[in-house]
């Protein structure tokens, strides 16, 4: 018999969306700020460009222990775990008074943010199942791209030489929820270990999700599966999830770092620039609920990478030729190619049968994925410091962007990896 939730639909809504609306805001709200924080610190802007390569890195990092520690401890106690080292490092870093600690604490929160990253998925796999996976996958997607989308805004509400620590710091109080909410979930989940579970037959979600809303649901039928071992760099669908998630999370970050100050350069204002920020961020929102919706009623989604990666390119080509003229529009194009993240996100459960091969595919794609985010920022900021300009950025964006295709129409496949790790024993 097919599982059903653990800690209730209400429960791990509640934990899901408000984890998620913390993933993105500790980090987009810094962008429009950071010439204020360099400003303040006395450092150059190079240095505090550091600042926009630490997400990929410490991701990348995070990714490669959280499974590990998870393993050992529990789903539930590991994000229990990153929830408090985020609300820590949030609460604290608004007050420091030199640059080292402030981007020590900012290791520290975006350390307990990429342990959701990594692990939320798994824990949705393996205390969910049919509509209600799909449905908290949806929400999780979905409120990840509000979070980047309000994150930008909260400089908007602050004035003064403290503004940017007001509006960094406000950001500690959808944390603190959080943190209450989690340790309720770990009350009712103790230990939780990723282990082999059933899945549903997809034909039946897919009738489960068509009636979902017309009549009670009604129990789908199940498959037992287990994880098959195996290499997921022999997997060329798992290589090719990784180059797709760590190519679009490179332009994602570059976003999040870059856009409000190369707007700004170009002559847009700096609240126009915080808006084009959060404009692209509000776009996620509609593909973190598009994407999972997509993925359970079509037999193929491959054009989807190449619709989104043409749409990517042109966004960046307008930054870069013709910025003042149309800044929201370039945003919201870039926001559009954005929805490739919840894709990704989508297909590491899409993909896969059983919660220990979505938990092992998570820790491979994402950590893999996030050391190509962490170079590209820092990357960026250094052919600016060597050319003067952002034209040489943007080509590189740019080219990255059409690099999508390829590796999206690979893992858009309808392929389950599972069975390619079969087949290598």
């Amino acid at each position: 018999m097919a599982k059903k939730l653990t800690v209730g639909f209400g429960l791990a809504v509640i934990a899901v969306a408000f984890t998620a609306i913390n993933l993105r805001a500790g980090i987009s709200s810094l962008a429009p700020v950071i010439g204020q924080v360099a400003d303040s610190f006395g450092v150059s802007n190079s240095t505090a460009g550091i600042l926009t390569s630490l997400p990929g890195f410490c991701f990348a990092i995070m990714g490669w222990s959280a499974v590990p520690i998870a393993r050992r401890l529990g789903l539930s106690p590991t994000l229990v775990a990153g929830s408090v080292a985020l609300l820590v490092g949030l609460a604290i870093r608004p007050f420091v008074n030199s640059y080292w600690p402030f981007l020590l604490l900012t290791v520290l929160l975006i350390a307990g943010i990429a342990v959701a990253n990594i692990l939320l998925p798994a824990w949705v796999k393996e205390h969910s199942q049919g509509t209600h996976q799909v449905r908290l996958m949806m929400i999780y997607t979905a409120v990840l791209g509000a979070s980047g989308a309000v994150g930008p805004l909260s400089a908007l509400l602050f004035s003064g030489s403290s503004a940017w620590r007001w509006s960094l710091g406000v950001w500690v109080v959808p944390v603190v929820v959080q943190v209450v909410v989690w340790a309720i979930v770990l009350s009712r989940t103790k230990k939780d270990v990723p282990s082999a579970g059933v899945m549903p037959d997809p034909e039946a979600l897919v009738e489960e999700l068509e009636n979902a809303e017309k009549k009670p649901a009604k129990p789908l039928p199940a498959q037992p599966v287990s994880d098959p071992g195996g290499s997921l760099i022999k997997s060329p669908t798992a290589i090719a999830m990784m180059l797709f998630f760590g190519i679009q999370s490179s332009g994602a970050y570059a976003q999040m770092g870059w856009l409000p100050a190369i707007l700004v350069e170009s002559g847009v204002s700096e609240a126009i620039s915080s808006i084009a920020l959060a404009v692209l961020g509000g776009l996620n929102v509609i593909g973190g609920v598009l994407m999972p919706w997509l993925l359970s009623r079509l037999n193929s989604v491959v054009s989807l990478p190449v619709i989104l990666g043409v749409v990517t390119a042109g966004g960046w080509l307008g930054v870069m030729f013709a910025p003042t003229a149309a800044p929201l529009v370039w945003a919201s194009m870039l926001g559009v190619g954005g929805m490739c993240f919840p894709l990704a996100l989508a297909l590491l459960t899409a993909r896969t049968r059983s919660p220990l091969v979505t938990a092992r595919l998570s820790g491979f794609v994402q950590p893999g994925g996030y050391i190509i985010a962490g170079i590209v920022p820092l990357l960026m900021g250094f052919l600016y410091s060597a050319t003067g300009t952002w034209d040489a950025a943007l080509i590189l964006v740019t080219v990255m962007s059409l690099a999508l295709i390829i590796f999206g129409v690979r893992a858009a496949r309808n392929v389950f990896i599972d069975d390619e790790l079969a087949r290598q024993q």
